[in-house]
């Protein structure tokens, strides 16, 4: 980065609600790229961490809000979305100014019309903005950004989605994101319990997943899940299996989403068979232990293998 970007970025005052998996490291890259930040979550480790490497940390959302340029919100579900922005004493009531507001969480489309219509009648501009590539490519600073709104919104907010990904796409209007990302998570879902599948019926027969996992990537099987997710502990070093299917995408939170794509399969008339065969998929495995809905989704090799449900 330049001196005088990072001179810019330090003049544009972002705040980061919601610092889970995926928000907190979003919220580090933006610090890395000299954006002023101030952070809120009810994980004070979580804020703790942003104020050492130079945020300042924030009360309530209104006060990290309160004099920002641009808010992004990233957070777990449709109601937590709807009382930070339209609760009571929500953000779009509450602020004097009005910075440009993004939510990166994944909700049903039809909360971000909802909520981009209040807020344009306030005067703000507001797009939603999902990702994907979970928590590594949070890290990395590598996510994809499915952006639904204005145009003029959507250029304002491409320098700081690119501080935290590398493809940012304008997917139409308000809630054309959000359409896109439950579209593109049903689509990870399947490709995640066929790699299981796929991986366990090798592996029950003699072969090495290792082994298999490279003959898959080297051939018509290959697929991202296979090469930057891989279901099977130990093919990949920090994968969420090698961690005992910690650190990912929780598996209840991508049940969160086969909902939503249903729904809306639902509202628009449309079959997907293959979306509803993974929810039920995914539900059956949540529903096994306690533990199932809290691990990454990859876990879902344990419902192919139950051998590897003894393993730590």
């Amino acid at each position: 980065m330049s001196g005088q970007q990072d001179r810019e970025n330090n003049m544009t005052h972002v705040a980061f609600i919601g610092l889970g998996n995926m928000g907190a490291p979003m919220a580090e890259n933006l610090l890395k790229a000299g954006y002023t930040l101030s952070a809120h979550d009810l994980n004070e480790v979580a804020v703790r961490r942003l104020v050492e490497l130079g945020g300042r940390a924030a009360s309530s959302a209104y006060d990290a809000a309160t004099g920002a340029d641009i808010v992004i919100t990233m957070l777990p579900n449709d109601a937590i979305v709807n009382a930070i922005y339209q609760g009571s004493g929500g953000l779009i009531e509450r602020l004097a100014h009005r910075p440009l507001l993004i939510d990166s969480s994944t909700i049903a489309p039809e909360t971000a019309r909802t909520l981009s219509g209040a807020a344009k009648a306030k005067g703000y501009a507001m797009l939603d903005a999902p990702v994907s590539g979970g928590p590594k490519g949070a890290r990395e600073g590598t996510l994809s950004f499915m952006v639904g709104g204005d145009l003029e919104a959507f250029a304002d907010a491409e320098p700081v989605l690119r501080a935290m990904g590398h493809a940012i796409f304008h997917a139409g209007h308000s809630g054309a994101g959000q359409v896109a990302k439950i579209c593109n998570n049903m689509l990870a879902a399947i490709l995640m319990a066929g790699t299981a599948e796929a991986l366990a019926l090798g592996v029950g027969n003699g072969l090495d997943p290792a082994a298999l996992s490279d003959i898959f990537k080297r051939s018509s099987g290959n697929n991202f899940m296979l090469d930057r997710w891989n279901p099977w502990p130990g093919v990949i070093e920090d994968a969420p299996a090698s961690n005992a299917f910690q650190g990912g995408f929780q598996t209840r939170l991508m049940l969160k989403d086969l909902g939503l794509a249903l729904a809306n399969a639902q509202v628009r008339d449309a079959s997907v068979p293959l979306g509803a065969l993974v929810r039920n998929l995914f539900s059956l495995h949540a529903a096994a232990a306690q533990e199932n809905g809290l691990q990454d989704f990859s876990s879902i090799q344990r419902f192919y293998a139950p051998s590897l449900n003894h393993q730590a």
